[in-house]
């Protein structure tokens, strides 16, 4: 296709805010160092004139790597029995917390495996504690797939937002991710339902899992437009050693940057994290991906002997600007494109805190 063409879809993209199938998968397969270039640069401008050269941060505490599901790609899966298993007290995370907001974190993202041992209740009680303990604090949860009635209670304690990757809007790719007991359909329901509930959702997925199509990519870029998430995190497949996805070659930075791009133009005022898996497999993935239309960080503020414990993938960061310890690095680094860091929740836009 003439690179004017593709030139003609991004400029279509940035004024409109939208794109057919056929037009998001031609931007796709035909996309070249030019056309990226266009397509950052309107993506980067899209993100200034919303929030400014502002990148916001969350701090990520990794509460339990313990997990009822045993996805194929994931290394902190069921049936991996090399996997030191850990569950963070209460107090921990508290801990976590304190040392957080005193270098400036407002977000808090609680992530761990669907552990049902760490229930229902004693999530309810931690949430309670973090916004009595800061109440000015957004409190984000990553803990999977729960019945709306348990969304709702840690709703009410004081939670937020809850990140729930669909990772993948095509079924019958779905299932060759997943076990048999998994399903996209419950997957959506659950994001269905926490939107109901009035959480900031996030959704998002892997770029380049095995078995994924370009047509896979458009399926799941028109699922986020239509379903118009609050917050979408996406970031390259890196293959686990322990996992049967070991053999697989890791995402492509390039793609994940390019999609990072599309979804800041399809959501002008979405919140769009550069990730860590980003980061893991370049240098400057955090730099990358707020030139590209990112505009948070999530730093690690996971007590440091369990960091090495919570391995989704190989070689993930945790040290360095990837750690909450780096925060000062990691606000050089940006500091170098143009961008500061505020001391702010990072709502998403009409959103009240």
């Amino acid at each position: 296709m003439p690179s004017n063409d593709i030139s003609a879809y991004i400029n279509r993209l940035a004024k409109e805010h939208t794109l057919s199938a056929p037009e998001l998968l031609q931007l796709l397969q035909n996309s070249s160092e030019t056309s990226d270039r266009l397509l950052f640069e309107h993506a980067r401008r899209q993100a200034q004139q919303i929030f400014g050269k502002n990148v916001y941060l969350r701090g990520l505490i990794e509460f339990s790597n313990y997990c009822r599901n045993d996805c194929l790609y994931c290394g902190i899966r069921r049936s991996n029995k090399n996997v030191s298993r850990y569950r963070l007290t209460p107090e921990d995370i508290l801990t976590c917390c304190r040392a957080g907001y005193k270098l400036g974190l407002r977000t808090f993202v609680l992530q761990g495996g669907e552990d049902f041992a760490y229930d229902d209740q004693k999530l309810t009680q931690v949430i309670s504690s973090i916004k009595k303990q800061h109440p000015d604090c957004a409190v984000t949860l990553s803990a999977g797939e729960r019945a709306p009635h348990i969304y709702q209670q840690w709703h009410n304690a004081g939670a937020d937002r809850y990140l729930l990757r669909h990772e993948t809007a095509d079924a019958g790719h779905y299932g060759r991710l997943h076990p048999p007991e998994l399903s996209l359909q419950s997957r959506l329901e659950c994001l269905y339902s926490l939107k109901e509930i009035g959480y900031q959702v996030g959704t998002g997925f892997m770029v380049g899992s095995p078995w994924q199509t370009d047509e896979n990519l458009v399926q799941d870029l028109l699922f986020i437009k239509k379903f118009r998430p609050h917050m979408v995190g996406i970031g390259p497949f890196i293959p686990h050693h322990d996992t049967p996805f070991s053999a697989f070659p890791a995402g492509s930075v390039q793609l994940t940057l390019r999609l990072l791009a599309i979804l800041r133009l399809l959501l002008p005022e979405v919140l769009l994290p550069a990730t860590t898996a980003l980061n893991t497999l370049s240098a400057k993935g955090h730099q990358l991906g707020i030139l590209a239309g990112a505009n948070v960080i999530m730093p690690n503020l996971s007590p440091q002997d369990v960091r090495a414990k919570y391995t989704l993938y190989d070689n993930k960061r945790s040290t360095g600007s990837e750690a909450a310890e780096g925060i000062a690095s990691l606000k050089a680094q940006l500091a170098e494109i143009g961008y500061s860091v505020p001391v702010s929740r990072g709502d998403a836009p009409g959103v009240l805190s």
